[in-house]
């Protein structure tokens, strides 16, 4: 099944139904800044507190409490992917992280269904979230840097649904860095070489389409969402989808 990109504006992504279709592919650091803050917050309130103890403890022990919030930056510069897990694990204090991670997750699966690629599993856990795929010709494609433009637009459909699915339920798209990431290896894998313009009006058609899907299939995402939330295996999540179509 191919499809045909066409040129696609950010108007008609709002009509869709996008909310601030503007920012979509602009990384959101709601979840960075609030770790940040409370990080800086409770270290300088502690710091001013224990202030007030008692001769050389009132000076070292502050020093050590004010040395947490460099320590977690310097973490950030050596090694980002130790902060990341942990502002994955402090996000969970945002009441709708849970739900997004499961809408976001459930797109990717629905889509890939609709297009026919094989799911081969996927998790719903902090850190680890994801849908993988089986395609093995398209594997040997991307392996080879021979992934051809055809090929690429039905995998970048898949690619962005998790950012439609957000961005047509929440204000801010708070899960697409991985996926701009994603989509972006594709893209620099593919032969030939897209444009700078082709790359970003690829990117909004795949969302596009792939919100027009999810749209238009919403009591089957919903489905899908349930079940992934209990925790359903792939078959279970498969019959969820055929049963609510």
């Amino acid at each position: 099944m191919y499809l045909v990109v066409r040129q696609t504006s950010l108007r008609e992504l709002t009509n869709l139904g996008m909310k601030n279709a503007e920012n979509l592919a602009i990384p959101s650091v709601r979840n960075d800044a609030a770790f940040l803050v409370t990080v800086v917050g409770t270290t300088s309130v502690l710091g001013v507190l224990t202030g007030q103890l008692p001769g050389d403890w009132g000076f070292f022990v502050p020093y050590l409490i004010g040395s947490i919030s460099l320590v977690v930056l310097a973490v950030g510069s050596i090694s980002p992917g130790l902060l990341q897990a942990a502002i994955g694990g402090f996000s969970t204090i945002f009441p709708d992280y849970q739900e997004r991670i499961a809408r976001h997750e459930a797109a990717h699966f629905l889509i890939a269904y609709l297009l026919g690629f094989p799911v081969l599993d996927y998790s719903l856990d902090i850190g680890k979230e994801h849908v993988n795929l089986i395609d093995e010709k398209m594997q040997k494609l991307i392996y080879s840097g021979q992934l051809d433009t055809k090929e690429l637009d039905r995998i970048a459909v898949v690619a962005m649904a998790g950012l439609a699915a957000e961005g047509l339920q929440y204000d801010k798209v708070v899960g697409q860095s991985a996926d701009l990431l994603t989509l972006q290896r594709l893209i620099n894998r593919t032969k030939p070489q897209l444009s700078k313009e082709q790359q970003q009006n690829l990117t909004r058609w795949a969302v596009l389409f792939s919100g027009s899907l999810i749209k238009n299939n919403n009591a089957i995402h919903e489905a899908l969402v349930g079940a992934m939330s209990n925790k359903a295996t792939v078959l279970e999540c498969i019959q969820a989808i055929e049963n609510a179509a």
